[in-house]
């Protein structure tokens, strides 16, 4: 049990004593000023209104029936209006690092998700061109909601959408092809360079394939292309299998993998956009109008009702929504009884869409399935003005022009630092500066400094065990507060998967890693006091073993040297 648990038994032992209603649990928190001590309760101000006391008068009773000796306390105080701030005894406070060096790499893992199963969806770029940075931030976003996901315990799929269908293939169709003939794109178009490489590719390809040279095989597609469906379909399977290689690679370089691949295309060989119209119809939440099939989709807090199949006279296709309901079904169907999508703030007017068509098939799903976490865009900067483009992409930057600027690690902290739904600015030129203004760097020195420790002492970290240590000697102001985060960890983790927050442990990486360094330069560790130097030695294990924990979480190397 932590010291935060037994504190917290107390306190409730304490509470029940002078009356509390069965269940009352006392909350705990950091008290703003550190010297108010490690930990405040407002259980007083809680009960106060229950128990028809002031709360200052309770706090006396809570206190006088408390065991401090029991929780770990060596002095505790009332502020008002009835706060309770407590100091714990050195030895209790540091003896909870024996903990994170007795579970290491576990340490801050729980059960909460019971090993149950959930589909995390990130990515789900359309197959037309290189990632570009929006994506790159949804990446890291996603990975590092998918790593505390299975932190706590769940069975994370990670799963990427490809959206191989509709216009936007169509015109990359035509891009491809406008590059083939060398003729001039409409502006509507894809225009960068990796369209002129596909385009070369599929022409050599089409060269080999029919032995011809490469002049003679564009020109046997110069005049087939309105009338040959069998030639626009090769250069769209081509087209497509390039750039989600293309993309592939992206997410190689970013260090991102995927365990399932879905194809929007799919959906439709298979029959599953129809079948999920005719259930929609079957339930009654379906109607006609002007020739369009219609979704009632006001019944389910829609601001009003969405065309799910176009009128002949537009086509007749489902609209964008209906294929994004029936792939959300067959999540439902694989057994993922929670998902979450991850994707940028512009997809936020299909949230209430997607949701409407799947409480409207009446299959059991929940009102608030699937889950969604939505972001902001990127803006990147260098030399102080405002990157747009790409050499390669032409209209935008990529993430792989920020991987080959500033390395994979800076891009993910830089892309994880920020809430997702906050505005974030990519200053690539502080991104690839080695100095305390690089938040990145900052964290990653503070790990290389407490491996040197032991290089330089030539000691085995694995004889560090914290077994018969004087855990009273850590008691230095900096070495209490450093304990004090360490010990923090779990709490941290926990809110922040709860909350799908993965800034949440970038920021505590940040503020950690200043306190190492603080304690670093005042406090030597090799010195010629061996009890000190010892519980030194043990703080800083389980500083690194920490550290390497929150690192891995946002899929960022914990480097022994810098």
């Amino acid at each position: 049990m932590s010291a935060e648990d037994k504190l917290r038994a107390e306190v409730t032992r304490a509470a029940h004593a002078i009356g509390a209603p069965e269940g009352f649990a006392p909350s705990l928190a950091r008290p703003r000023d550190r010297a108010h001590g490690d930990w405040a309760t407002n259980a007083a101000m809680a009960l106060a209104k229950q128990l028809g006391r002031k709360p200052q008068e309770l706090a006396r009773a809570l206190l006088a029936e408390m065991n401090p000796a029991a929780a770990g306390v060596a002095e505790s105080s009332i502020a008002a209006p009835g706060f309770i701030n407590f100091h714990l005894d050195t030895a209790h406070l540091a003896s909870g690092l024996q903990g994170v060096l007795d579970q290491g790499e576990a340490f801050g893992r729980s059960n909460s998700g019971e090993g149950k199963p959930v589909n995390v969806e990130f990515v789900s770029a359309n197959p037309t061109g290189p990632l570009h940075v929006g994506h790159g931030r949804q990446a890291a976003l996603g990975d590092a909601i998918a790593s505390l996901l299975a932190q706590a315990g769940w069975a994370v799929t990670r799963e990427f959408y490809y959206n191989d269908g509709g216009g936007q293939i169509e015109r990359l169709c035509d891009s491809v092809y406008g590059r083939m003939m060398d003729a001039p794109l409409a502006e509507d178009l894809y225009h960068g360079e990796y369209v002129k490489d596909v385009a070369a590719a599929f022409v050599a390809a089409r060269a080999q394939e029919r032995t011809t040279s490469i002049e003679a095989a564009r020109e046997s597609m110069s005049t087939a292309w309105s009338g040959d469906a069998g030639l626009r379909d090769d250069v769209r399977q081509f087209a497509v299998a390039a750039l989600r290689a293309e993309q592939d690679a992206d997410l190689k370089a970013f260090g991102v993998k995927f365990d399932v691949y879905y194809l929007e295309s799919s959906l439709y060989t298979e029959g599953r956009v129809e079948k999920t119209m005719r259930e929609l119809v079957k339930a009654g939440h379906a109607f006609e109008q002007d020739g369009a099939l219609w979704l009632r989709t006001t019944d389910f807090g829609d601001d009003k009702d969405r065309v799910m199949r176009r009128s002949p006279e537009k086509g007749g296709e489902p609209t964008y929504f209906v294929p994004d309901v029936a792939y959300h079904v067959t999540k439902w169907q694989r057994g993922f009884a929670r998902a979450i999508d991850v994707q940028g703030a512009d997809h936020h007017s299909t949230v209430t869409r997607v949701r409407a068509g799947l409480q409207a098939l009446e299959m059991g799903i929940p009102k608030g399935y699937p889950e969604y976490v939505l972001h902001q865009m990127v803006t990147v900067m260098k030399s102080g003005e405002e990157v747009k483009i790409s050499k390669r992409a032409g209209s935008y930057v990529t993430v792989r022009d920020l991987v080959d600027e500033v390395g994979r690690d800076a891009v993910r902290y830089f892309f994880l630092m920020r809430k997702g739904e906050s505005q974030l600015v990519f200053d690539v030129d502080l991104a690839r500066s080695q100095s305390e203004e690089n938040p990145v760097y900052y964290i990653q020195m503070a790990h290389a400094r407490l491996s040197g420790i032991f290089r330089v002492g030539n000691i085995d970290m694995a004889t560090i065990t914290g077994a018969g240590l004087a855990w009273d000697r850590l008691a230095e102001p900096e070495e209490r507060e450093l304990v004090k985060a360490l010990l923090d960890w779990p709490s941290l983790v926990a809110g922040a998967t709860d909350a799908l927050e993965p800034h949440r442990v970038a920021n505590w990486l940040h503020e950690t890693a200043r306190l190492i360094h603080l304690w670093y330069h005042k406090h030597h560790v090799l010195v010629e006091d061996a009890d000190v130097m010892h519980a030194r030695l043990a703080l800083a294990k389980a500083s690194r073993i920490v550290v390497a924990n929150a690192l891995a979480v946002l899929g960022i190397s914990a480097p022994e040297r810098m």
